[in-house]
């Protein structure tokens, strides 16, 4: 027989999960169809943004109850990310290009060749992203949320809870593999806090005194990884066109980046342990907010 405080909570997750699936498929729909109106570097930064949030949701749906159809969006949806990656990572560039050119006018030349790559990573784009949001896609999105609505586990809250339990000591142990000078072992940690960030999102109605300002920390945390990632991306870069460059010409520029790569490194460092805020060390232990009675 359930229990009366089943009762209660069993809906109640069913329905967060529900509003969660519906506001995130329709904000990656909404979103899709403004990139494909306009591959402007924000339009492609918010439908990342809105594939990783759906992702997140469907690695949760699929830790609690394993499906062929989830496997299969997670990779229809982690493939379209890698579709992105080399756009994405373009026009950062050319963004940041944009506000430092007058103080490193060397970099004339290296705007133009990324330029002329955007444009063509435009071009072969522009016929993928209509491929995007597949009819099998939106079939499994729709039954996803009818096993949704028809879930009856009565440790569905449980087993939510455990999921976001799991990411987090993924990225916990992740983070006690960072080492400063090998800037790969911080992206590792970024990537798996992605998830915990999206995940964390998604169950926050559960968290009744989780504070708010909170998701701004964990953005700004998530920021400082990513200042890595982008230093360290716009260093490769630049080296792959310095084969067809003057040496000389790059290397104030050169110096530049290892210097503000180093500075970042440096500031992650100093915050990283911050990830202990943001989640229970484990299932038995009290939220980090949670004051002691």
């Amino acid at each position: 027989m359930i229990t009366p405080m089943i009762e209660e909570t069993e809906p109640e997750t069913n329905q967060i999960l529900l509003e969660a699936l519906e506001q995130r498929w329709k904000n990656y729909r909404a979103e899709l169809k403004r990139c494909r109106a306009e591959f402007s570097n924000e339009a492609v930064h918010d439908l990342r943004v809105a594939t990783r949030r759906m992702l997140a949701l469907i690695q949760l749906l699929n830790s609690i109850a394993p499906r062929p159809r989830l496997r299969k969006l997670t990779r229809a949806f982690k493939d379209q990310l890698d579709e992105f990656d080399d756009l994405r990572d373009t026009q950062v560039i050319l963004a940041e290009i944009s506000e430092i050119l007058q103080e490193l006018p060397q970099l004339h030349d290296f705007q133009k060749h990324l330029q002329f790559t955007e444009e063509k990573l435009l071009r072969n784009l522009r016929k993928k992203i209509k491929q995007l949001e597949s009819s099998e896609v939106t079939k499994r999105i729709r039954k996803t949320h009818e096993s949704i609505e028809t879930e009856s586990s009565p440790d569905l809250n449980s087993l939510v809870m455990q999921a976001v339990d799991d990411v987090y000591l993924i990225t916990k142990q992740r983070l006690g593999w960072v080492e400063a000078t090998r800037s790969a072992t911080i992206h590792r940690v970024r990537i798996a806090f992605k998830s915990l960030r999206y995940m964390i999102e998604i169950v926050q109605p559960l968290l009744h005194d989780l504070p708010v300002e909170n998701f701004k920390r964990m953005n700004d945390y998530q920021s400082l990884m990513g200042e890595i990632q982008d230093a360290e991306v716009f260093a490769q870069t630049l080296a792959d066109f310095s084969e067809h460059a003057s040496f000389s010409d790059l290397e104030p520029v050169r110096r530049y980046y290892e210097h503000r790569h180093a500075e970042a490194i440096s500031a992650y460092v100093k915050e990283m342990n911050q990830l202990d805020t943001f989640w229970r060390s484990a299932p038995e232990q009290p939220f980090p907010w949670e004051k002691p009675e």
